[in-house]
């Protein structure tokens, strides 16, 4: 791979930096699950994970740069020859728009551009044929996936998360790992999926409940829906009025949200 000078590949237009510090690759390799589905990488860069996971996968990868593309099939001509690794240049969601990015079971491995990064882990857990998602982000989106109920961090990620399994704050990565280096900190993401995501009217309704976070929950619902109806609800499932939406957990918002559907549709 490239080792010098890397400032000069990384492209402010996609918000790339380079993960230079190996000790890191090798523990996102470490963190990855133990099977032989194929792996299917956003965003390999300058192809320094992409090495790693060639050693024991067979790796499909998305890359929007034209400069890096070209790099990476010359780095990985033989890879590529040997049908052990295949590369798209171009924007991932174009091969997103008719359902799953590829046409069989596989894990999800990124280190992804801050500005993209929560809109591709949502889109892949919609997709049914991605059965884990480990990715690189900044650490503040990590630890609102990885929330638990009663985190301050606990939002509508959280709990879009454990509708599909379980999501992990793996490790830390430092600013000083990449070049250049970032401004925060990045985090390592598990999201290993039991099942998809299929209700986008479901999002629709978190973004109302978490839309004022410091207010009551009931307070956020009732500028959608009746505060009469709700107040039976949560008095129906022994819920608190006064609690803010982090205090709630995933099943109370998903027997929310079903009522919600019921008494929209006149039942």
């Amino acid at each position: 791979m490239i080792k010098t000078n890397l400032s000069k590949f990384a492209n402010k237009k996609y918000g790339q930096n380079f993960l230079k510090d190996e000790r890191y690759v090798y523990k996102i390799i470490q963190s990855m699950p133990k099977d032989d589905l194929r792996v299917v990488e956003i965003g390999p860069g300058l192809g320094d994970l992409t090495a790693q996971l060639l050693k024991a996968k067979r790796v499909i990868a998305f890359e929007v740069d034209k400069r890096l593309c070209e790099h990476l099939n010359h780095e990985f001509k033989d890879f590529i020859e040997k049908k052990s690794f295949e590369l798209s240049c171009g924007d991932v969601f174009t091969h997103w728009e008719n359902g799953s990015l590829i046409d069989e079971p596989y894990h999800l491995v990124a280190n992804l551009p801050y500005y993209i990064a929560t809109r591709i882990i949502l889109r892949a857990m919609r997709d049914d044929n991605c059965k884990s998602i480990l990715v690189m982000v900044q650490k503040e989106v990590a630890d609102k996936f990885a929330a638990n109920s009663g985190d301050k961090e606990f939002s509508a990620l959280s709990v879009l998360a454990s509708c599909v399994g379980k999501a992990t704050l793996c490790f830390e990565v430092p600013p000083e790992a990449f070049v250049p280096p970032p401004k925060i900190v990045s985090a390592v993401l598990m999201i290993n999926k039991n099942l998809s995501l299929d209700d986008d009217n479901f999002d629709d309704f978190l973004r109302v409940a978490f839309a004022q976070p410091r207010k009551k929950l009931i307070s956020n619902l009732a500028k959608s829906y009746s505060k009469e109806a709700l107040e039976t609800k949560f008095a129906m499932e022994m819920m608190d009025t006064n609690i803010r939406p982090h205090e709630a957990t995933t099943q109370n918002y998903k027997d929310l949200y079903k009522y919600t559907k019921e008494f929209s549709n006149g039942k």
